[in-house]
């Protein structure tokens, strides 16, 4: 293809109060195509006083005409949003294959969950309501309930699927009446800053979304302690969301943490095999390992261990590693130089610990790969549980392939983890699936397949996957306050 038109090597700059304007320090930073190393653009890089300006115009709008916007206006600009995204959506879809690599063919398959999100978020901006509640006070005394918008959002998002994370913290600030100021991440802010312009073509009106591209370290972390910030939500690793509460505590603002997962993908013996096969695969190797959800514990029962693995290992190995742009590519490059080398350190930690590589192992270096940031898909076998490899979040295409014969001592293998992100249960046995999935300790258990999401069911982890929810009708209440108000009446 030709040079992306939004990914020519040109400067971008931030938006702030509906201007684009350079950062403050004039600091700028590169990105590049993860698949090539080819300059993609070189960006406005913010820090502590952009965030300050970007968080001013935020309440500015928030506190004047941005308080006086009717829900079924703030619902129609989100509805013209998503018709100019749908309109837009193949060049977004390229911008985040170019940006961080995933296969062209799952971004462009990001399509109905994004418009379904925009969509699902402008339905909910007419159907914020309180409560009238009968109280036992004596006398004649009214009471009820409002929700009214948190205020100023402070948004975090990672760079292993920048459109759909965009659109994840922008829509229900929009739908509420919040305002926000997003930092993407610094691997990957390109997506962002392009719907930061569609925001505008669709009439979200000046300082209610601010993108202010940045590194976590400045940027980040001026956004996560600032003292008018209402709300952060973000989503990324446990280490820094443990940071982010840290920083809140200044003005206690709202925190929601979507975080990282070591999850357990859980296969019996009576499972449909040829469906499990392929589920527990992509459970991992979707977007090269780079979904904090990922299957990457994974349970076989001892009876069809060898079998299973096995043919996991020879699915993975037939797998086409290659250029996000290629539509023959399912399994893409590492976002980063930097992301390479933890995965490799992981492989090279796996084989010293006695675990065995069924497929892969290695980087991919040779040929047409060879300026990128490529892993082979990796099956370890003969996976102990208290292995790093089986503990520890390795963000790529790896799965530890673990033992299990005893039902009951499964849970609470399965359990033994810091984490509680995402969970699979492959069986044909409608009891068991039930049983399993009501004693796993984890936000969402898929059973029989991985990785379903719909915009009105609820994500969000357990444990040090973090807390608050995102879809659903949870995840528009973590951007409102409830007001109780009583009235008496004589």
């Amino acid at each position: 293809m030709t040079r992306h038109p939004y990914a020519d090597g040109s400067y971008k700059k931030m938006l702030v109060d509906g201007k684009w304007v350079d950062a403050a320090s004039g600091k700028k930073f590169e990105t590049h195509n993860p698949a090539t190393g080819e300059l993609l653009a070189t960006v406005a890089e913010g820090d502590a006083e952009d965030i300050n300006r970007a968080v001013a115009a935020a309440r500015r709008a928030f506190e004047g005409p941005w308080s006086k916007v009717k829900p079924f206006e703030r619902q129609g600009m989100l509805l013209r949003l998503a018709d100019i995204v749908e309109k837009n959506f193949e060049e977004l879809s390229q911008l985040d294959t170019l940006d961080m690599g995933a296969p062209i063919s799952r971004t462009r398959g990001n399509k109905l969950r994004v418009l379904g999100m925009l969509r699902y978020y402008a339905g909910q901006a007419t159907a914020l309501h309180g409560e009238t509640i009968e109280n036992s006070l004596p006398g004649e005394i009214f009471s009820y309930t409002l929700k009214e918008p948190v205020g100023v959002v402070g948004a975090i998002i990672p760079w292993n699927g920048p459109l759909s994370a965009s659109v994840w913290k922008i829509g229900p600030a929009v739908a509420t009446g919040c305002t926000v100021v997003l930092k993407p991440a610094e691997e990957a802010p390109l997506t962002s800053l392009r719907l930061a312009e569609l925001c505008m073509e669709a009439g979200i009106p000046p300082g209610v979304v601010n993108v202010v591209p940045g590194y976590g370290e400045t940027a980040g972390a001026a956004l996560a302690s600032h003292p008018d910030v209402d709300k952060v939500a973000f989503t990324g690793s446990h280490m820094t969301g443990q940071s982010i509460v840290r920083a809140s505590a200044g003005n206690l603002k709202r925190v929601s943490l979507e975080l990282g997962g070591k999850s357990p993908d859980i296969v019996f013996a009576d499972a449909d095999l040829d469906a499990a096969v392929p589920g527990a695969a992509m459970a991992v190797f979707a977007n090269s390992g780079q979904i904090c959800s990922a299957g990457t514990r994974l349970f076989v029962e001892h009876k069809i261990y060898d079998e299973f693995v096995g043919r996991v290992a020879e699915f993975g190995k037939k797998l086409q590693v290659g250029n996000g742009l290629d539509p023959n590519t399912q399994i893409g490059p590492l976002v980063s130089q930097q992301q390479m080398e933890r995965v490799s350190g992981y492989l090279s930690i796996g084989q010293k610990e006695g675990a065995k590589a069924l497929a892969g192992g290695a980087p991919l270096t040779e040929g047409a790969l060879s300026k990128g940031y490529f892993v082979a898909p990796t099956v370890f076998a003969n996976v102990q549980d208290n292995m790093r490899i089986a503990q520890e979040e390795i963000f790529g295409p790896v799965i530890s392939a673990i033992s299990f014969k005893d039902s009951d001592d499964l849970i609470k293998r399965a359990n033994a983890t810091t984490f509680g992100l995402g969970s699979g249960v492959w069986t044909t046995n409608v009891s068991k699936a039930h049983q399993v999935a009501k004693s796993l300790r984890a936000g969402s258990v898929w059973v029989n397949c991985y990785q379903a999401m719909d915009p009105a069911v609820p994500f969000g982890g357990y444990k040090m996957s973090g807390y608050g929810r995102e879809s659903g009708k949870q995840h528009v209440e973590e951007y409102l306050n409830v007001k109780a108000v009583w009235i008496k009446t004589g």
